[in-house]
């Protein structure tokens, strides 16, 4: 087991890596960023933004640095400067990258003009990284600081702010998902054909299908627009509390932060999420229960007199169960990566929209920070279920 351990670590210190590198390669050559549109803005005849002034720009982003040194001084916090070895300094002039690069207009293969890189005007060295601010590095649990989301406040501070409304959200809709939805696959593969099991399946596939998006929109008229409308009593359409008292017909007044007000907060996106999660689950668990009900040793156990309470408890759930581990484990990166659809359009502040938010802002180190902590997440996730295997199914062992 230990042998085991220490070679999944190592894997998982692999794993982590080439995600980061190419989470970031990915993230820096996507479209916009945070230099888009400065051409059209220099051109005007209102704003004159000189070379001087993208090159400050540049350097403020690290964008006047090559991919890896940027992805160096993110990951590990270096380098800050020339190395020192005994207070000499080394390779204080070597090139990486570039403050003032050299662009012409050209033509492409739709006759267009585009803009090319063809040079440097002035390089950057590493001894020009001297005082330079940068991280400790996300090794060391510093993210860095928000490009636009929270200018210069430490990204850390942005995503605690944000942590405990997505735990609350997907906290209860975990809860409720595996309250509902397990029993609900169990009796329907009991109960196989019967007309339970046919509006269940129904319900299930509507479920599935139904895009959370649509979904969601679809509450907020039935359950706050339409309701609010005709004077009936309804539920707030979004956010997690509200910034003033309100009053709602029937009930009376809500004052805003009280529990009451984010019980009635939390109430519609947890529904559309609940529903989601138990059509999925359920269905997962009715077909791991019908494959476990088939095999010899359930039809044993009932031959040898147990009653059926016992034969579908103690002997078919438990091995059903194996695979829904699986399920079970990965809840936990998406319990900090948020639920993205579904945030947004109940504009819920948690991690899913603000990584939605970091996106469109083109706020990277936001977004590489969640990014690098689900993929730490996922892989802890997948060492759980190995681990987890052991224990559902002691047949299970590791060499």
């Amino acid at each position: 087991m230990s042998a085991y351990l220490i070679r999944r670590f190592f894997q998982m210190v692999l794993v982590v890596f080439l995600s980061a590198v190419a989470s970031y390669t990915l993230l820096n050559f996507a479209p916009g960023g945070p230099l888009a549109g400065l051409g059209q803005v220099s051109q005007s005849a209102r704003f004159r933004i000189t070379e001087e002034d993208i090159a400050r720009i540049r350097q403020y982003f690290e964008l006047d640095l090559v991919l890896p040194v940027r992805f160096s001084r993110w990951f590990i916090g270096e380098p800050r400067g020339p190395l020192s070895i005994a207070g000499h300094e080394f390779f204080s002039g070597l090139v990486v990258g570039c403050r003032i690069p050299v662009q012409e207009n050209v033509l492409d293969n739709k006759g267009s003009y585009v803009t090319r890189t063809v040079g440097c005007k002035e390089d950057v060295t590493l001894g020009d990284l001297v005082g330079r601010r940068t991280s400790r590095g996300v090794l060391f649990f510093d993210f860095g600081l928000s490009w636009t989301t929270m200018r210069d406040r430490p990204v850390s501070v942005l995503l605690l702010s944000r942590l405990p409304n997505t735990l609350r959200l997907l906290g209860i809709e975990l809860i409720l998902s595996l309250i509902i939805g397990i029993p609900l696959g169990i009796y329907s593969a009991v109960k196989q054909y019967s007309r339970f099991d046919y509006f269940f399946t129904t319900m299930a596939f509507m479920g599935s299908s139904m895009p959370t998006f649509f979904f969601g929109i679809l509450m907020i008229l039935f359950f706050s627009v339409i309701p609010k409308i005709a004077g009936l009593p309804y539920l707030p359409p979004g956010s997690a509390e509200a910034v003033r008292d309100y009053i709602i017909p029937w009930v009376g007044t809500i004052k805003a932060g009280s529990l009451a007000d984010q019980i009635l907060h939390v109430i519609l996106p947890c529904l559309v999420l609940v529903f989601v999660s138990v059509s999925g689950w359920s269905r997962f668990i009715r077909a791991s229960m019908l494959d476990v009900l088939r095999q010899d040793y359930v039809r044993t156990a009932r031959a040898k007199g147990l009653t059926e309470r016992v034969v579908i408890i103690k002997h078919a759930l438990r091995n059903a169960l194996i695979p829904f581990v699986t399920i079970i484990v990965f809840s936990l990166p998406g319990l900090f990566g948020g639920a993205l659809i579904t945030e947004t359009v109940f504009s819920w502040p948690g991690m899913g929209r603000l990584y939605v938010q970091a996106l469109g802002n083109s706020d990277y180190p936001v977004n590489m920070a969640i990014l690098f902590i689900t993929a730490v997440l996922t892989v802890i996730a997948t060492l759980m279920r190995d681990v987890l295997y052991t224990v559902v199914d002691p047949r299970i062992r590791f060499n």
